[in-house]
């Protein structure tokens, strides 16, 4: 499995920025998608956004769609999620990820993505 190190991650207040990056350990196939993930302690981790790593092709969850923009660097073999217009509900910790699924799919998590990345803590104060 592809190895995934996120970044990133911090402490900023209500209305502010972040931008978190994945960076995997080696090329990855036009068939790839890459997507982040977020989880808070005692739930479900839930899905964010993804990006076909070929095409570019971009899928959101609806509450972050307009303040979070998914991208990927192919040649740095990395991926970002710039976060903005953040909210305390943002708080969580956020894992990349990915496999050989459609944006769309990705995001149901079924069959179970294969290659995950440590996390990295996000947190909103108000």
């Amino acid at each position: 499995q592809v190895q995934l190190v996120e970044s990133g991650g911090g402490l900023v207040q209500a209305g502010g920025s972040l931008r978190l990056s994945c960076a995997a350990s080696e090329g990855l196939s036009s068939s790839y998608t890459m997507a982040w993930f977020r989880q808070a302690p005692g739930k479900e981790r839930e899905f964010v956004a993804s990006i076909n790593w070929n095409i570019g092709d971009t899928y959101y969850e609806d509450s972050v769609k307009g303040r979070f923009t998914i991208s990927r660097d192919r040649a740095k073999n990395t991926m970002y999620l710039q976060m903005s217009s953040l909210k305390p509900g943002d708080t969580d910790v956020y894992y990349c990820a990915g496999d050989f699924y459609t944006p769309f799919g990705i995001a149901t998590m079924t069959p179970p993505v294969g290659s995950w990345g440590q996390g990295t803590q996000v947190t909103v104060s108000s």
